[in-house]
């Protein structure tokens, strides 16, 4: 497992998020201030509309806030422009959504590699890599089916495996078993908490679930936009 080097993998200082409708501003985060060190598991919780999932989208770069900075191993991605957020976000982090966000017509092998792909790299360079990330989601029989040939538990954890395949820092996950029933759900936690344990993977997740929360070794409580 990697040791903590004293920067924090990430950190957020006093983000704040306003969304305006027309004359309408809504207060979504309230001056949120965090740190993830590395080789956390951190478990984001709260209600529908706390602002847990628009907190998640700013950390790793998929939103910016109104105010505030959110720093990448001590690097202030604030102040990036759209370029370097895109690099930065391929490079250096990994997203797993709810509902899977995989390719209909790519097989297996092609939705995880698909990053890669668009950042220009070769898909004979990673085989190895494939290969071994297959056997750790377990869907090395799987590679040539398409998602519509999947169960949903299958599906997501191609989109892990996608999400893992560019050896990315830190790794977010957004409700990822929020859309499975409740084995399979638990099926996929055990993955995300071993991947943790084995290789010391930095893990942000959003959940709705306690028992999902379960895995993690810290939970974060957002209630109102604020930190609870």
């Amino acid at each position: 497992m990697k040791e903590y080097d004293g920067t924090a993998a990430v950190e957020g200082r006093n983000i704040t998020k306003d969304f305006i409708v027309g004359d309408t501003v809504s207060k979504v985060l309230k001056g949120i201030s965090l740190k993830v060190m590395h080789g956390e598991f951190v478990s984001v919780m709260g209600q529908s509309g706390s602002g847990k999932s628009t907190l998640l989208y700013i950390l790793g770069g998929l939103d910016t806030p109104t105010e505030g900075s959110v720093y990448i191993n001590g690097t202030d991605i604030s102040r990036f422009n759209d370029a370097d957020m895109s690099r930065m976000r391929r490079q250096k982090t990994g997203f797993v959504f709810q509902f899977y966000n995989l390719i209909p017509n790519l097989n297996v092998e092609e939705n995880i590699m698909l990053p890669l792909l668009l950042d220009g790299k070769k898909m004979r360079d990673y085989r190895d890599q494939l290969a071994h990330i297959l056997q750790v989601v377990g869907l090395s029989d799987r590679r040539k089916h398409t998602p519509r040939q999947l169960s949903g538990g299958q599906q997501q954890r191609t989109a892990i495996a996608r999400a893992l395949i560019g050896s990315p820092e830190i790794l977010f996950a957004d409700e990822p078993t929020g859309n499975l029933d409740s084995r399979t759900g638990a099926d996929i936690m055990r993955l995300l908490e071993e991947i943790n344990r084995t290789s010391g993977q930095t893990i942000i997740m959003v959940t709705h679930s306690p028992e999902a929360a379960k895995s993690s070794g810290r939970i974060i409580t957002v209630r109102d936009g604020i930190i609870s």
